[in-house]
């Protein structure tokens, strides 16, 4: 009963961000990170992860360092007295327990597995900032990268290291669709460079992420086979957008779209 108190009350106060926007915004996730850096004013924001501020992980990491960085916890943020926390994904009972006696609305968002939940996001983010506009104009621009879909689309292999690939249907393959590319089925989310070689897609779309770190999935991603398949395209793309595939993802969708004409 107390967490659905809780939970009550939390909406209670989300309902009337439009009258009275928050003033101290923390995020204790890369993907809320992203959605606070967009949607927010400068001056709502009080706290980003330390993802946020990594060149490795976002584009936005500019922006995350005019910040202070949390480790993703809620006791990191409580000496800040934030009026609202953004999350994802759910999380250990014990953080709705602290938010409660704290007194900290949370908003945890669920990891969204389509587009239609990315949408979603926004407009949720947007109307607890107290920023309604800002969300409406993200979500114009993903309206009309759906208005403008190529009406065909290549086989494409979505491919990142140690041949991590994604499924054909679900929230990437949505983007790629976007992009007028399509996703393989394959079995698993992995990719041999047998695969590649025997039967390569029209298009490989190549991950970029930490493209410059030593480990066996960056060693098997420097492959020559995994680098350039003979009868496909390669492209690469930014892979710290594919994390959260949020909107930061449209402007890469337009260029996908011109290199793979």
């Amino acid at each position: 009963m107390r967490v659905f108190a809780f939970a009550f009350a939390t909406s209670l106060a989300l309902a009337g961000a439009a009258e009275a926007a928050p003033g101290r915004v923390a995020s204790l996730n890369l993907c809320t990170d992203e959605l606070l850096l967009m949607l927010g004013d400068p001056g709502q924001i009080a706290s980003v992860t330390h993802l946020a501020q990594q060149p490795a992980e976002t584009p936005l990491w500019r922006e995350g360092r005019r910040y202070r960085r949390n480790d993703g916890s809620l006791l990191s943020v409580a000496a800040l007295r934030p009026d609202l926390v953004l999350t994802m994904g759910g999380g250990a009972r014990d953080r709705a327990r602290i938010a409660e006696r704290l007194g900290i609305p949370v908003l945890d968002l669920p990891y969204p597995r389509s587009l239609a939940d990315i949408e979603a996001a926004v407009g949720r983010v947007a109307e607890a900032l107290g920023r309604r506009r800002a969300g409406a104009a993200w979500r114009a621009r993903i309206a009309r990268l759906k208005a403008t879909r190529p009406p065909v689309a290549a086989e494409a292999i979505w491919l990142g290291g140690g041949g991590r690939t994604v499924a054909a249907t679900g929230l990437a393959a949505e983007w790629m669709a976007l992009a007028g590319l399509r996703q393989r089925a394959t079995v698993g989310d992995r990719v041999t460079l047998e695969q590649l070689l025997v039967s390569p897609p029209a298009v490989l779309l190549r991950s970029d992420y930490r493209s410059g770190q030593y480990s066996g999935e960056q060693r098997w991603l420097s492959h020559p086979l995994a680098r350039r398949v003979r009868g496909a395209r390669t492209i690469v793309t930014d892979g710290r957008l594919w994390t959260c595939m949020g909107p930061t993802l449209g402007a890469e969708i337009e260029r996908l779209r011109k290199a793979a004409r």
